[in-house]
């Protein structure tokens, strides 16, 4: 398989994935519902939204969401372009997979950032009404201002610290607590199996194969 076509089955394909579950997820279930994925109770979907960090993270007010939406497509494309690099220098497939997972979920969240607020009103919890698609009176926000739908919940270990704990002493605690989606999970993978397999790459003095830049001989020394 060529490495273009590798990457670009990798990203449409975890696109649609994220793509497709969190529009099920915003149509279905209502702000803050959860249910136990195979009966387990330490594995949930749980409906929650964030302004555009990974792992539930936000960003607060509205300019910063514009500031954080613009830095996100702007950085996306720039991971587009190096990826176009890689390809172009022919670098391990496994490489190119692991960085078109990186890719692939920074455009789904991206994504939900561009659109989601024009197409779906607004979930509820206290009400629990589920979200309409294109509403009549308009989306719930504008261009650039959607949130991103996480839903991914394992909350493995719920305990307490012991009291003679430092700081933390007593107090309640999860793992893992954060709630995330495709596209987070895509990009940690991405990251873990770069770092794990293809460290080497970023060691190198000359990225560029094709660089005509050589060191000087004995000779010429």
């Amino acid at each position: 398989m060529k490495r273009t076509t590798l990457a670009i089955l990798v990203i449409f394909g975890v696109l649609i994935i994220d793509q497709a579950l969190k529009v099920y997820i915003k149509t279905n279930f209502y702000y803050g519902e959860a249910v136990h994925i195979f009966g387990f109770d330490w594995a949930q979907l749980k409906f929650v939204e964030n302004e555009g960090m990974a792992f539930g993270f936000s960003y607060g007010g509205v300019t910063g969401k514009y500031v954080l939406s613009i830095f996100r497509v702007l950085m996306a494309g720039f991971l587009v372009y190096f990826l176009s690099q890689l390809i172009r220098s022919k670098e391990p497939k496994g490489f190119i997979a692991s960085f078109s997972l990186i890719i692939a979920g920074a455009i789904g969240n991206i994504l939900d950032s561009l659109y989601f607020g024009i197409i779906f009103g607004a979930s509820n919890y206290h009400t629990r009404n589920v979200a309409e698609f294109l509403p009549e009176g308009g989306g719930y926000s504008g261009f650039l201002q959607g949130n991103v739908v996480d839903m991914f919940y394992f909350p493995m270990i719920k305990s307490h610290f012991p009291e003679y704990f430092p700081i933390w002493g007593g107090e309640y605690f999860e793992f893992f607590r954060p709630i995330f989606n495709v596209a987070d999970a895509a990009i940690s993978v991405g990251v873990v199996l770069i770092l794990i397999f293809f460290r080497k790459y970023f060691t190198k003095k000359n990225t560029d194969p094709k660089s005509t830049v050589k060191e000087p001989s004995a000779e010429q020394a």
